[in-house]
């Protein structure tokens, strides 16, 4: 795109956006072209905005939602939705209903978006629709090479490109074709297969980058998606995801200056703190991993390495506990049925434990590792505990006293953690190298920023657990001996 079609198109959408019924936009604020900083457009401001200062005003009658389009009533069959579906809790990535004739919410909207897209002039959305982007660097997108640069990475498992084809093929495509009619009435050529798949993978890219929950309390997460794999879905089929002109246009921050708030008729724009001259408006994704930051919006940045995640499979715990016990799977077996758990957790997320950002949208940039999930440490203990009454005179023997059972949880969990870095194909040395080296751009240094983030992240993990292994003593783990008194696993 030309710089004067992106400053064009922007100043047209502008024009439309001041021009709606009921629509704000505070004179002391501008877009701007910030695709030097690799952002799109923005919001600036002009001068100094004073704290809770209504920066704009969206009308929900203006935000784009099947209750807004006309397309429901021109079929109204597909949108309809009988009780059995909205109340299917299926974990399918297509939604409540695998049915092409029975829509959720994020179906519904892809279809709306497709609608609104192919009838050009004739969408009262065309200014908006013309500033959306075309394109996205999230990893639905990459080639194989650029995926492999993922490694072991939590994002690697969730791109999620098989499913997103499926969901298209069975309640995309199908509806399009019964009613092309509708879909092609301006008397244009019907799109073909891959056109329509590539228009419904945009879309759907689209509104996981930029779609609000419409009907999300103001407790949730700012933008009140519920994830899952590749593309954001309601799984209850019963929210309402919405496109919302300039709303979406706000770029985010862990520390950020606006928020969204959610009103019966509209959605407003209020700066939290004073915004100086120059500044950029930046709204909140919530806390995030960069990982998921890569995966839904296709970019990653310093601050929200405070919420990176990595997944710590509980079958790499259980090794290291069988092998420090000198457990055979039989005895396992009978711990496993006599541990007193309604639900064996099949992974542990290990994350820093950084604090949200206070009122005023600030963080403390500071990272430390506060510590192991109160839920794998419950788990670990109550299989230990099953231990002693399966195998009293083996392995059962060694874990009569609480600091002995301590150490065996540390020690196989630090093991596990050995194991966990061990899958990425490089060391967290060799990847912090190779920035330095090479300092790559693109895909590859988004990957390689991830990935450096996660093995940060096990790296401190594992000198907590050293910590921790340290002040019971240099026998905790092997031994019923007494140490010192009990550690708590949370600082």
């Amino acid at each position: 795109m030309t710089g004067d079609n992106f400053g064009n198109q922007s100043q047209a959408f502008l024009d439309w956006f001041k021009s709606l019924p009921g629509a704000t936009f505070h004179p002391d604020i501008m877009l701007e072209d910030l695709r030097d900083r690799g952002a799109g457009r923005g919001i600036v401001a002009t001068a100094e905005i004073a704290p809770d200062t209504v920066l704009f005003t969206i009308p929900r009658s203006r935000i784009i939602c099947p209750a807004t389009s006309e397309l429901p009533s021109k079929i109204p069959e597909v949108f309809a939705r009988d009780s059995q579906d909205d109340n299917d809790d299926d974990d399918d990535f297509s939604g409540p209903s695998s049915s092409s004739s029975s829509q959720d919410s994020w179906t519904s909207l892809i279809l709306v978006m497709i609608y609104e897209h192919l009838r050009g002039p004739a969408s009262p959305w065309k200014p908006y629709l013309d500033i959306l982007p075309t394109a996205f660097d999230t990893p639905m997108f990459w080639s194989a090479p650029e995926l492999r640069e993922l490694q072991a990475t939590s994002v690697a498992s969730v791109v999620g490109r098989a499913d997103a084809d499926r969901m298209i093929a069975t309640k995309i495509l199908p509806v399009i074709r019964a009613h092309a009619d509708v879909f092609f009435s301006g008397g244009q050529e019907p799109l073909s297969d891959d056109e329509l798949a590539s228009l419904a993978h945009r879309m759907g890219s689209t509104i996981m980058a930029y779609a609000f929950d419409l009907s999300r309390d103001d407790d949730d997460d700012e933008d009140g998606e519920q994830q899952q794999d590749g593309w954001v879905e309601d799984r209850d089929g019963r929210g309402v995801l919405g496109m919302v002109p300039m709303a979406d246009l706000l770029n985010a921050d862990a520390d950020f200056n606006a928020h969204i708030n959610h009103e019966e008729g509209a959605l407003v724009a209020t700066a939290l703190r004073r915004i100086a001259p120059g500044d950029e408006v930046l709204n909140y994704y919530g806390p995030v991993s960069n990982g998921e930051l890569l995966r839904r919006y296709g970019y990653v940045t310093p601050r929200y390495r405070r919420w990176d995640v990595v997944e710590l499979p509980w079958a790499l715990v259980v090794a290291r506990i069988k092998g420090q016990l000198g457990l055979g799977d039989e005895v396992w077996a009978k711990a496993e049925k006599k541990a007193d758990l309604d639900d064996v957790e099949d992974g542990f997320v290990i994350e820093w434990g950084s604090e949200d950002p206070d009122s005023m949208g600030h963080v403390d940039d500071t990272l430390e590792f506060h510590g192991l999930p109160d839920e794998l440490a419950e788990q670990v203990k109550a299989f230990l505990k099953a231990l002693r009454k399966v195998d009293p005179s083996g392995a059962g023997s060694r874990l009569s006293d609480s600091d002995a059972r301590l150490g065996v949880f540390l020690a196989s969990v630090l093991g596990a953690l050995e194991d966990r870095a061990a899958q990425y194909p490089t060391t967290l040395e060799e990847d912090m190298a190779r920035g330095e080296r090479e300092n790559p751009a693109g895909r590859v240094g988004k990957a390689l920023a991830v990935r450096v983030g996660e093995k940060v992240l096990i790296r401190e993990a594992q000198r907590w657990v050293r910590d921790k292994l340290q002040e019971l003593g240099p026998t905790a783990g092997q031994s019923d001996e007494p140490a010192v008194k009990r550690q708590k696993l949370r600082r």
